[in-house]
């Protein structure tokens, strides 16, 4: 049996800290990835309610006829050009991850209007719909981190889902 010191165990703790983080952003990024696709793919499809989400209402008929005219198919919820759609990324530092889009339109649509647009909300639905793939991949980095990297066996439910 080796020596005790305080010294080796502060070492460790260190190690350990300095694998948690660098596993942590690397799941983070895996996650984000996961997220931003989900939402991407999100768009133009009508989402069944989930969480504390409600379903996509239907798009009105006025709204599918000025679609139609426009020349855009008549019943994508939020698909047009795509522009919305690719305005969804993520960025990922110091154990945050942000997935968002940059466009204005987005929040219209997240969270409805007072003019009668109906919440879609796409970015919140995405993360709910990847919460195993979140707690899997963010609970396996800390794992990972305190047993330095070594793998992780399939008995402690943190095998990677990510696709």
């Amino acid at each position: 049996m080796g020596e005790f010191s305080l010294l080796g165990m502060a070492e460790k703790l260190v190690l350990a800290e300095i694998a948690i983080h660098t596993a942590a952003n690397a799941a983070l990024e895996r996650v984000a990835q996961k997220v931003e696709k989900t939402a991407k793919d999100e768009i133009g499809v009508y989402q069944d309610a989930i969480g504390p989400f409600d379903a996509w209402p239907e798009l009105a008929q006025s709204t599918q006829d000025e679609r139609e005219k426009l020349g855009f198919m008549p019943n994508d919820p939020l698909l047009r050009t795509g522009e919305l759609r690719d305005s969804i990324s993520h960025e990922v530092h110091d154990f945050e991850a942000v997935i968002g889009s940059t466009s204005e339109i987005m929040e219209y649509q997240e969270f409805g209007t007072s003019r009668g647009i109906p919440p879609r909300p796409v970015i919140g639905p995405a993360a709910e719909r990847n919460h195993d793939v979140i707690l899997k991949e963010l609970g396996g980095a800390v794992v990972a981190g305190l047993i330095g990297g070594d793998p992780i066996h399939p008995s402690l439910g943190y095998d990677r889902v990510v696709e």
